[in-house]
Parts: structure tokens; C-alpha cells; sequence
């Protein structure tokens, strides 16, 4: 391996741990809301209504855990849930008007902080930066999917499978 992929590895893992980190101390604490829970709800910041399975996937959680945040996220106003009209069994979540302002304040305190830690880097280099953490990303998606399809083939075996109720 070259020096530079060395190095690449080194800050992929720093970066990684700065995350682990700001996942363990709930930076988000001010708004009573986990990191977790914020996640779920900047997943829903696109106005679609998404549901449990398809925000667990997105947020790499167990539906169950995902259920969990999202009925104290209803319960505090933040996310409204609605059985779909196609299929009674799915709940769909999508955001409430506080809810999108309980984001737009994160944003607001967290976007300077990255706009200062990006500054001296110009847009050739973001976007360099970008398609190598996408390649990362495909690389890491191929690795946790052969695991994945593994767990679904012994699922499969078993009988043991779940459907898209949570």
C-alpha cells in the first residue's frame, strides 16, 4: 500500500472515532433528542413518509429499536405516523412542522463548524473527496451486504424472516 492510502486509512479512522465519540456523549442533549434519534429525523428531512424498516436500514438499526424512537418522537411532537393506505400493516413517519424546526436549529449550530473545517479546501477537492468516500461507502455496502445475504440465507433456512410492519 502506498503512503497515501496509508494516510487515507489513518483519517478514515480518526474520523470514525471523532464519531463514535460525538455518538457517545449525545450532542444533541440540549434538544432532549439522542444522535440516533436525530439521525431518524434528518432521514425524514426529505418530506417523504418512510417507514420503520426502510429508516432502520437507513440508519443501520434494528427496526425495533427504530419503532422504539419513533413513537417518543411522535410522543414529543416531532414525527407524525400514519398506517399506509396501500398496506395497513406499515406505518409511515414523516416529520412535523416542530420537527423540521428542531432540525433547522441543528443545522443552524452544527453548519458553521462544517463550513470552517471545509475552508481551506477547494470545490475540486470536496468533490474529490466525495466519490472517494462514496467508493468507500460501494466498498463497505459490498462487504456488509455478502454478510447480510448470509444472514438471510440461514433466515431463509430457518423460517425466521420479519415484513415491513414495524
Amino acid at each position: 500500500m502506498s503512503d497515501a492510502h496509508d494516510e487515507l486509512g489513518r483519517a478514515f479512522r480518526a474520523m470514525n472515532i471523532a464519531m463514535r465519540r460525538m455518538r457517545g456523549r449525545e450532542t444533541h442533549q440540549s434538544a432532549g433528542l439522542s444522535y440516533a434519534q436525530f439521525g431518524l429525523l434528518f432521514a425524514l428531512e426529505g418530506g417523504v413518509a418512510l417507514s420503520a424498516r426502510s429508516l432502520a436500514e437507513a440508519a443501520s438499526l434494528s427496526p425495533a429499536s427504530v419503532t422504539q424512537m419513533l413513537e417518543a418522537l411522535e410522543a414529543s411532537g416531532l414525527v407524525a405516523r400514519t398506517r399506509s393506505a396501500d398496506d395497513k400493516r406499515i406505518v409511515l413517519n414523516e416529520l412535523t412542522e416542530r420537527g423540521q424546526e428542531a432540525l433547522a436549529k441543528v443545522r443552524a449550530r452544527m453548519e458553521p463548524a462544517w463550513r470552517q473545517a471545509l475552508e481551506d479546501f477547494s470545490d475540486e477537492e470536496l468533490l474529490t473527496a466525495a466519490a472517494v468516500l462514496d467508493a468507500l461507502a460501494g466498498c463497505f455496502a459490498g462487504i456488509a451486504g455478502d454478510k447480510q445475504r448470509a444472514l438471510e440465507e440461514t433466515s431463509d433456512a430457518l423460517g425466521v424472516g420479519g415484513d415491513d410492519a414495524a
